[in-house]
């Protein structure tokens, strides 16, 4: 079926500007389905626009088609392909973008049926991806996703292409072209991920001189334009890129926060995730995502004013999990509150979100507040005894740590304090008996 009020909606004029550029967007019609509910369908159909408002380029019409299983030639089937050949040409269309990821074989069947360009859903975010990497990091990952992708999708142009030997035994076909672009791709592929190996092991040295600083790291992830950037800004003043657009940050950023009562923790802002996020980029960007994987907390940013708010939560678990970060602590923080509907706030209250505008301010000292008693509640409790005479080593009790009990013995003071990592070494000789363990030690 297609929906004809869609299209009117999402069709706009060209700016004057435009028009003197030679800007001109194409237009697409988006196709989707699968064996999902259509609720889900239409779902991920109207972010599939979104995404291809964000590539460049204008939704002219929605196609749905539910299947419980795939068509090997065409993803849906011959006579819907025929009814899309028909709306393609009727529209004037520019290019079709499936929501599901299509087989080359697939691609090129409906390529040649349409007359078009046939584009799925990993090659779709894998533009946006392009457009917005500024960073040498970036364009790596990028260029090394798109090469993933694009290789099994390589076309051969038959025998007119290939390249004869001048020797005995060498005449004949010889190497096709497209073993030759295949070997060229193989071979910048290998080169990428040395380069990226390089990038791996500078984060992780980053990563290794943040710890030596002993300051917590926490990580705001969540769902693409749910408004991390606008938090971190709110937060740090770090001055990063916010726009009203899917995916405008892709460069992981650190920044240093004063919480109120004046511990210091290092923020990351990390790249937004989506639903049926491309593995491809998963693994490219997987040394940029470590941030995530090495935090102490996670800040997990939902947009409350989304119908799909829900949705996007376990959509941003999922990745996640495949990340290894499944099991990394997270507070859940429900953002735009100054434009989200009143129930969709209760029901994420009870999810445990902290209610915020990262645009207005309104609930970030609660949040703040929070955050701080989160970030203690994860140290270890420990029981220490210190001498009488080393009243530096309990001035840096009190200074680094959350000091919970205080009792003078004859001896010594003994005191059962909450430590951050760091204070576990270097307080652990005071630790009573067996310097080990620290007893006492609780979650």
């Amino acid at each position: 079926m297609t929906n004809d009020g869609y299209a009117g909606r999402q069709r706009r004029r060209l700016t004057a500007t435009e028009v003197d550029l030679g800007v001109v967007r194409q237009r697409a019609l988006l196709v989707g389905g699968g064996d999902v509910s259509l609720d889900e369908a239409e779902s991920s159909l109207a972010e599939l626009a979104l995404l291809t408002d964000t590539a460049g380029a204008d939704p002219v019409e929605l196609a749905l088609q539910r299947r419980e299983t795939p068509d090997p030639a065409t993803f849906i089937g011959k006579g819907k392909a025929e009814e899309l050949r028909e709306l393609v040409e009727m529209l004037d269309i520019d290019v079709v973008i499936f929501d599901e990821e299509l087989t080359p074989a697939q691609q090129r069947n409906l390529e040649k049926l349409f007359k078009v360009d046939v584009v799925d859903r990993v090659a779709l975010i894998l533009d946006i991806f392009a457009q917005h990497a500024h960073s040498q990091a970036g364009m790596l990952q990028v260029e090394l996703a798109q090469l993933r992708y694009r290789l099994p999708r390589l076309r051969g142009r038959g025998v007119e292409m290939s390249q004869q030997g001048a020797g005995i035994g060498t005449r004949g076909p010889g190497e096709t072209q497209l073993e030759v672009d295949r070997r060229r791709i193989l071979r910048r592929i290998a080169k990428l991920e040395r380069d990226l190996a390089g990038v791996a092991r500078v984060r992780d040295t980053q990563r290794k001189a943040r710890r030596r600083n002993e300051h917590p790291l926490v990580a705001l992830v969540g769902y693409t334009n749910a408004g991390k950037s606008t938090l971190l800004n709110r937060l740090t003043g770090a001055g990063v890129l916010v726009e009203d657009r899917l995916f405008s940050t892709l460069d992981a950023t650190v920044r240093r926060l004063a919480l109120p009562g004046g511990e210091t923790v290092l923020v990351s802002d990390t790249v937004g995730f989506v639903r049926k996020l491309p593995h491809q980029l998963v693994e490219s960007f997987r040394s940029t995502l470590e941030e995530v994987v090495d935090a102490d907390l996670l800040i997990h940013v939902v947009d409350a004013s989304s119908p799909e708010a829900e949705r996007q939560i376990d959509a941003v678990r999922s990745v996640l999990r495949e990340l290894g970060a499944g099991e990394v602590p997270e507070l859940l923080v429900a953002n735009k509150l100054d434009v989200a509907d009143p129930e969709a706030l209760v029901a994420l209250k009870g999810l445990g979100a902290v209610p915020v505008s990262a645009a207005t301010g309104e609930g970030v000292d609660a949040f703040l507040e929070t955050l701080a008693d989160r970030l203690r509640a994860l140290n270890a409790v420990v029981e220490l005894s210190v001498p009488y005479e080393r009243g530096d080593v309990l001035a840096a009790l009190h200074r680094e740590g959350e000091v919970l009990v205080e009792i003078h013995d004859e001896q010594a003071t003994r005191v059962r304090a909450r430590l951050p990592k760091g204070g576990l070494d270097r307080f652990r000789e005071f630790f009573p008996g067996d310097a080990s363990e620290p007893p006492g030690r609780a979650s």
